[in-house]
């Protein structure tokens, strides 16, 4: 995405293999990941800490969801990018994720390359609005 600067990550999903996916996905766009969360509790808790610059998140997960703590960051930095990731969500819950702030989503069981297109469109659109 860049070719300069990493670009620092953090990915949230309470299945480990989806984070290692997630992880080598955004690895080969020369990001790196900061931070890994297995609940949206700790999600939160990492982004606080880490301030990424973007932040792969689920939305179905344990302790807290992926709605709430997509709230919660974005209650707190307004500008957070965060891309929300589904396999099972229902289109009202993708659609409140956006309404809330949400910079994009992503079903997880697309291909590998379309996963990163999508990643690359929707960062450029970010740094394009808020101009970090």
């Amino acid at each position: 995405m860049t070719k300069t600067k990493k670009i620092r990550a953090i990915v949230a999903d309470d299945e480990s293999h989806v984070r290692k996916l997630i992880k080598t996905v955004l690895t080969t766009m020369n990001c790196e990941v900061v931070g890994e969360a297995s609940n949206g509790r700790d999600a939160v808790e990492l982004f606080k800490t880490l301030k990424p610059n973007i932040m792969m998140l689920d939305i179905n997960m344990p302790l807290k969801s992926g709605k709430e703590a997509l709230a919660e960051i974005l209650q707190r930095y307004s500008n957070a990018f965060v891309i929300m990731m589904t396999s099972l969500s229902d289109k009202e819950t993708i659609e409140d994720c956006i309404n809330l702030g949400a910079s994009g989503f992503i079903r997880k069981d697309i291909e590998i390359d379309e996963m990163r297109e999508i990643i690359r469109k929707t960062w450029q659109a970010y740094r394009d609005t808020f101009k970090p």
